[in-house]
């Protein structure tokens, strides 16, 4: 078994590794205070080729494949974890069009998101009464003609109001049996009847927008449908399973942030005539924190590395994702810890990258909808509704 990355790998994580040092870290703070969003570093993120990493070259795409991808957003998410965020959910938009979408669609949307002319992607499928039990979504798309009336509310949307595109799923069949009457939908910004409500005030990530989405009578041409009808559950899904890997990604990142920055602390902190690097109590948070940072990457590549294999890595993406963002929350809060008093300032970043943590254990699926598509792989139980 061979652990060592490609020689392309190792590149674009030195790459990023560099862009995020020098372009990210240093304004992490003041769009955590401002909540201002990042164009600049997206736009500069997407000419480095990191919007569509997934997407081939004939449509914008760098295609370096998933175990990459991790890599990056893990460099990313040490800079900046709303400009990872936003990254990540912005693959995912472009991967869901690329893998169900029509010719037309991939040709008209993905060049621009891949290129950064459109900031964002939104992956619209949460709405006030659907949360993890997503096939209970209310929205609804009537077809009318040569289009669908898309009529419905979604909330807690990623880049929502920044977005120049949203994949959106609605319910096509009232009648068929639950999660097999959806369907999903790409929707461009400014479609007449799409209207972005508010961005909500969060406790981190506080820079990727996070807004409700209204749908009134908005009409979206048949093209725009992904897959069949009915298809959409199965796709959103199937593309939850991608989107865990980055999310994954992003709180390994966010968690050796931390515990870098704490070790180096440690280091120079004086108390009792010594450095506090120097007291057993210290060196086991440090140790215990790297020892689990380093086995969530291993969970964490294993599900890329499958999933760059074409074969099914769905529990793997949960368990990497349940695992790395459980361990992030520990490993932040024990970053908070050595710092004593200290982290609990703002003047200094482990505080942030404990409130940018915690988000990771909730979206793209809780840490308990991660156990239960663990548990149910393993006894072999049918997926797909959580009761």
């Amino acid at each position: 078994m061979d652990f060592r990355l490609t020689e392309e790998q190792e590149m674009i994580r030195e790459m990023v590794r560099e862009f995020s040092e020098k372009e990210l870290k240093p304004k992490a703070a003041y769009y955590d205070e401002t909540g201002e969003f990042p164009f600049e570093p997206l736009r500069k993120l997407a000419e480095l080729g990191l919007m569509g990493m997934n997407i081939p070259p004939e449509y914008g795409g760098s295609n370096v494949g998933t175990v990459a991808y991790s890599l990056a957003i893990t460099e990313i998410a040490k800079g900046c974890a709303s400009t990872a965020v936003t990254t990540s959910v912005t693959n995912m938009v472009a991967e869901v069009i690329y893998e169900f979408g029509t010719e037309e669609a991939k040709s008209k949307y993905l060049p621009k998101i891949c290129s950064g002319e459109y900031p964002a992607g939104a992956f619209a499928l949460t709405e006030p009464h659907a949360g993890s039990d997503a096939a209970s979504i209310r929205t609804t798309a009537v077809r009318d003609g040569d289009y669908y009336v898309i009529n419905g509310q979604k909330t807690l949307i990623t880049s929502g109001e920044h977005a120049g595109v949203a994949v959106v799923w609605a319910v096509t069949d009232k009648e068929a049996p639950k999660g097999k009457g959806i369907s999903a939908f790409i929707v461009e910004k400014g479609t007449p009847g799409f209207i972005v409500g508010k961005n909500e005030k969060k406790m981190g990530q506080r820079a990727s927008s996070t807004n409700d989405l209204f749908f009134e009578d908005c009409r979206v041409p048949k093209e725009n449908l992904l897959g069949k009808e009915g298809d959409g559950f199965k796709i959103s899904m199937v593309e939850l399973n991608g989107g865990r890997i980055g999310i994954a990604s992003l709180a390994l990142g966010i968690g050796y942030a931390a515990i870098d920055y704490a070790t180096e602390y440690a280091k120079t902190r004086e108390q009792f005539g010594q450095p506090i690097a120097n007291f057993q109590a210290i060196q086991w948070m440090i140790a215990d924190s790297y020892t689990e940072l380093d086995a969530a990457q291993l969970l964490v590549l294993r599900a890329a590395f499958l999933k760059d294999q074409k074969v099914p890595f769905a529990k793997e993406a949960s368990m990497a994702k349940l695992f790395a963002s459980e361990t992030a929350k520990r490993v932040t809060m024990r970053a908070i810890q050595i710092l004593g008093g200290y982290g609990y300032t703002k003047e200094y970043p482990v505080e942030r990258y404990h409130r940018d943590a915690i988000v990771t254990t909730l979206y793209e699926g809780t840490s308990e909808i991660q156990r239960l598509v663990i548990a149910r792989s393993i006894l072999g139980k049918k997926l797909g509704t959580y009761r």
